[in-house]
């Protein structure tokens, strides 16, 4: 099972005198990833390196920000890997103090920020959501409302055309079972989004 994070987590390690500032928090992909990425550049303006590792599927990716290859960005992604995280961004800011750590050293002090923030941070399952999309006639629509709120499902949007469109989701293994609903109350006039069939 993968987990993510209920909210970010941070920690902060003094190493030879360079400060390692870490911070491991949920995101929705790269693109925010990399807006918080340039948001720390922003704050941290003397900071020698900002490296950061992101665990998003088919996103993910880690840099070492001009650190020697290998000793930030992808040992902090181990880190994030080992703990079976997804959806989650790993940044850490380091202002060098002047005593260079070596390579190992570096491995290790990016690796440490990340599993220090980690040691209380909230874990939660990551529960894979379902989109879906269905029309239903205008006389349907307060049944399908009832529907989506008994199950709990995210009301995306309402369009009134000359049908009644919804878009919603929730947990994926809910919704065969409301999908079925649907149709029933609304005694089968339910047009399914093909992408929801």
């Amino acid at each position: 099972m993968a987990f993510t994070l209920a909210h970010a987590v941070h920690s902060e390690l003094l190493i030879k005198k360079s400060r390692f500032i870490g911070c491991v928090q949920p995101v929705d992909g790269r693109p925010q990833a990399q807006a918080i990425v340039e948001s720390l550049r922003a704050q941290h303006p003397t900071a020698a390196h900002v490296c950061w590792a992101l665990m998003a599927g088919g996103q993910s990716a880690a840099n070492d920000d001009g650190e020697p290859g290998g000793t930030a960005g992808r040992p902090m992604l181990e880190v994030l890997r080992h703990q079976q995280l997804e959806g989650v961004l790993a940044t850490v800011v380091r202002y060098f103090g002047g005593v260079k750590l070596g390579a190992g050293g570096l491995v290790r002090a990016y690796t440490d920020a990340v599993a220090q923030a980690l040691i209380d941070a909230p874990l939660q399952p990551l529960v894979v959501q379902a989109a879906l999309q269905c029309a239903v006639p205008y006389d349907a629509e307060g049944v399908v409302r009832r529907e989506l709120s008994a199950s709990s499902a995210s009301l995306n949007e309402v369009r009134h055309e000359s049908l009644v469109h919804f878009a919603f989701s929730l947990p994926a293994d809910r919704a065969p079972a409301l999908k079925s609903r649907i149709q029933d109350v609304t005694q089968g006039r339910v047009v399914w989004d093909a992408t929801s069939a």
